[in-house]
């Protein structure tokens, strides 16, 4: 009898470092400047995306050092994902904080790292980088797509 997979079998904050990582599909969609509305909390999403993050494999170019490099860059954390509104509803660590299972395109269900791109639902293709955009500007790049399922 085949034993469950671990994201059925723990929860986030009993996976090691390793199946931790895992769990992340490789979208991109957290790595997308996003505008939160002051009075409601509303988050507003847009197709820009941070410096470090590489268009192509929607990954990050510096993961272990990105936290210093840029100051506002969130290290999630199990205690966190329940927290955190703007994790897409296709993330990993949120469908298993629910208690729900991953997706058919999931590396660790379909055993391959491009059929998250292959599915639609990564950001590959679909951004423009944070370096020359101001601020202010952001609005003109807002999207709905990354809160949405594809």
């Amino acid at each position: 009898m085949d034993a469950k997979p671990f994201w059925k079998a723990k929860t986030l904050s009993q996976m090691t470092r390793a199946e931790w990582e895992s769990l992340c599909d490789g979208c991109g969609r957290c790595c997308l400047n996003k505008l939160e509305d002051w009075d409601t909390g509303e988050i507003a999403w847009t197709n820009i995306a941070c410096r470090l993050l590489d268009g192509e494999s929607c990954r990050c170019k510096d993961y272990d050092n990105r936290q210093a490099t840029v100051p506002d860059c969130i290290g999630l954390t199990p205690e966190q994902v329940d927290t955190i509104t703007w994790l897409p509803p296709t993330c990993g660590y949120r469908l298993v904080a629910e208690g729900a299972d991953l997706y058919w395109w999931h590396p660790l269900v379909s055993g391959d790292p491009e059929t998250v791109h292959e599915a639609g639902v990564s950001v590959r293709g679909r951004t423009v980088s944070e370096a020359g955009i101001d601020v202010e500007d952001f609005e003109d790049y807002l999207v709905d797509w990354p809160g949405e399922e594809p």
